[in-house]
């Protein structure tokens, strides 16, 4: 169970746009490389400088339950890791790496099959933000020094990119996924997401957590 996820949903009754994401892409193999490109300036404001980059793993680059990169994506996959190496590049799911993987034995087989580093973390997505930017920091060669300069990539609205809003990073949505999600909380989630942007409603600015 999703404590965390179940916790934090509540929060879009207050601030219902943590849910909505800066950029909107189809299925994993329209990513843009660098991430940058996502996120053309706003008049007056510089470019966006994405340093580091947030995967998710489920249907986003992988088949759900499956620990490898979906075949037709590896072009992607290794173009992103050429982009972002070392800890540049991290995956944060909501089964490999968390305190239900017992002995961290599928992190490690995702590690083994990617060549890219598992968050262990604690808390599951959206509420371990702190343990992603706690990471980033620890890790020189990321040079992280705002959210703002990190990009979450998912398929899931009320995780990835509600995680991505919490921390003050970028969120990439990945509306397909791998294979078709018709799932209730699915569907809900993006009812939701159109309703709002119909009515004018935007992704919160990135900005850094320690400003």
């Amino acid at each position: 169970m999703n404590v965390s996820g179940t916790f934090n949903v509540l929060r879009l009754f207050t601030s219902p746009t943590l849910c909505l994401p800066h950029h909107t892409i189809s299925t994993f193999d329209q990513l843009p490389v660098p991430l940058s490109n996502a996120f053309p300036p706003k008049h007056g404001e510089k470019k966006s400088d994405i340093r580091a980059v947030i995967l998710d793993k489920d249907n986003c680059f992988a088949v759900p339950y499956k620990n490898h990169v979906y075949e037709p994506y590896k072009s992607k996959f290794d173009e992103l890791r050429k982009a972002y190496p070392g800890s540049r590049l991290l995956i944060v799911s909501n089964s490999a790496g968390t305190d239900s993987d017992k002995g961290h034995e599928e992190a490690k087989l995702v590690e083994s099959n990617t060549g890219v580093q598992v968050l262990r973390h604690s808390t599951k997505k959206p509420g371990c933000h702190g343990e992603v930017m706690d990471y980033l920091r620890k890790s020189p060669d990321a040079d992280i020094t705002s959210a703002s300069q990190v990009a979450v990539v998912g398929d899931r609205l009320f995780t990835d990119v509600m995680m991505a809003n919490m921390m003050g990073a970028h969120g990439i949505w990945v509306k397909e996924g791998v294979v078709p999600d018709h799932g209730l909380l699915s569907r809900f989630e993006k009812g939701l997401c159109s309703f709002l942007l119909r009515r004018g409603y935007s992704a919160p600015d990135p900005k850094s957590e320690f400003e």
